[in-house]
C-alpha cells in the first residue's frame, strides 16, 4: 500500500484531456490537466477562447466564492470555475500534488457525477515522482465548527482519516457513516465511484431556476417523491450517499493547499461546513504547522453503514446542508 506520509511530491507524466458537460449549464466543457512544477500545488486556469482571456485561480480555500450548490472558486470580476470538488477529491485523494487545470468554461465537467473519470484520466498518463518532499498541514489541536446543526471537527492525527455521518429523513438514505484512513487505494476503491445525489422535487426547482440544466440520471442518483431511487441500475455501493458526501469532503478540504494530517469528523455536513472548517483551522496559527515528515500511516480500519450519533460530534441536530 502506498504510504503518503513519507513521499516525494508528484505530478502527471504528461497532459491529459477530459471532456464532458457542465452540470449546471448543460454545455460542453473541455478540461486539460497539465503537469506542473514541484511546490506549485493545484492551480486552475480559466480560459475564455472567445474573448482570448486567461485567469489563474489558486486551488485554495481563499479563492472560494460560493458553497451553496457546489464549491465555486475564482474572482468576482475576472472569472470563476464551479463544481471543482469532485476533481479536487480525485487529485488529492489519489496523491497528486502539482497540476495545472485548464478549463474552457465556468464549470468542471461533471462526467458521471463521481470522481472515477478523473482517476481514469490520471491512470491514463501516470504519475511521476518529483524531487521535493511532500508537504503536509499537521493539525495540532482540535478545531470545531457547529453550523446550524451541521457539526465538524479536525483532530490531531498522524494520518488522514475521514469520519463522515449523514442523517436524512428519507427511507432511501437514513443514517449512514463512512470512517476510514484515506489512502489512494481506499479513495479509488471505496469513494471514487460514489455519485452526487438529490431529490426529484429539488431538481425540478433547480431546473425552473435555470440551474442543474446538465443534471440527469447519467450523472446523479435521484430519489422520487415516494422515497425510491429512480436510477434503473440502482446504487454502486449500498451506502453510496455517505460515500459521496465523503468524496465531497475530501475535495473541499483539499483546498487547504496540502494534504491534512488530521482526523476529520462531520455530522450532517456539506460544502459550507467543509469550507468553514478550513476557515476555522487557518484563523489561528496555533492550530496547525507545516510538516514534511510524519509517522507511518495508520492501518485502514473502515467502519461503514448505519451509525448512531455520539455526543462528541453529533450533539446538534438540524437540516442537511450543502
Amino acid at each position: 500500500m502506498t504510504n503518503l506520509l513519507k513521499a516525494k511530491q508528484t505530478t502527471l507524466c504528461e497532459r491529459v484531456v477530459v471532456s464532458g458537460i457542465g452540470v449546471h449549464s448543460g454545455k460542453p466543457v473541455e478540461m486539460i490537466l497539465h503537469p506542473a512544477e514541484e511546490n506549485s500545488g493545484i492551480t486552475f486556469l480559466r480560459v475564455d477562447r472567445e474573448k482570448g482571456t486567461e485567469v489563474e485561480i489558486p486551488g485554495s480555500y481563499s479563492s472560494v466564492l460560493d458553497t451553496r450548490l457546489c464549491t465555486i472558486i475564482g474572482h468576482p470580476e475576472k472569472g470563476m470555475i464551479a463544481t471543482i470538488e469532485h476533481l479536487m477529491a480525485a487529485l488529492v485523494g489519489y496523491g497528486v500534488d502539482n497540476v495545472l487545470v485548464e478549463v474552457d468554461a465556468d464549470e468542471v465537467p461533471v462526467m458521471d457525477g463521481s470522481s472515477r473519470a478523473y482517476i481514469d484520466a490520471i491512470d491514463q498518463v501516470g504519475l511521476k515522482e518529483q524531487n521535493a518532499p511532500r508537504r503536509y498541514i499537521r493539525v495540532l489541536k482540535p478545531v470545531r465548527v457547529d453550523n446550524n446543526g451541521s457539526v465538524g471537527e479536525l483532530l490531531p492525527h498522524e494520518g488522514t482519516r475521514f469520519d463522515v455521518t449523514i442523517d436524512f429523513d428519507c427511507d432511501a438514505i437514513g443514517v449512514q457513516t463512512f470512517d476510514d484512513e484515506m489512502t489512494p487505494e481506499v479513495f479509488k476503491r471505496d469513494i471514487s465511484l460514489a455519485r452526487t445525489f438529490g431529490f426529484m422535487s429539488d431538481v425540478e426547482k433547480l431546473w425552473a431556476a435555470g440551474y442543474a440544466l446538465g443534471s440527469s440520471l447519467e450523472n446523479s442518483v435521484v430519489i422520487d417523491a415516494e422515497q425510491k431511487i429512480v436510477n434503473q441500475d440502482g446504487l454502486r455501493y449500498d451506502d453510496e450517499f455517505v460515500r459521496h458526501k465523503t468524496l465531497d469532503a475530501v475535495g473541499d478540504l483539499a483546498l487547504a493547499g496540502a494534504p491534512l494530517l488530521a482526523h476529520f469528523r462531520s455530522y450532517k455536513g456539506g460544502h459550507k461546513l467543509n469550507f468553514n472548517m478550513l476557515e476555522a483551522l487557518f484563523a489561528d496559527d496555533s492550530n496547525w504547522e507545516w510538516a514534511e515528515e510524519a509517522a507511518p500511516a495508520p492501518r485502514s480500519s473502515a467502519r461503514v453503514g448505519v451509525s448512531h450519533a455520539t455526543p462528541a460530534i453529533h450533539a446538534a441536530m438540524g437540516p442537511e446542508t450543502n
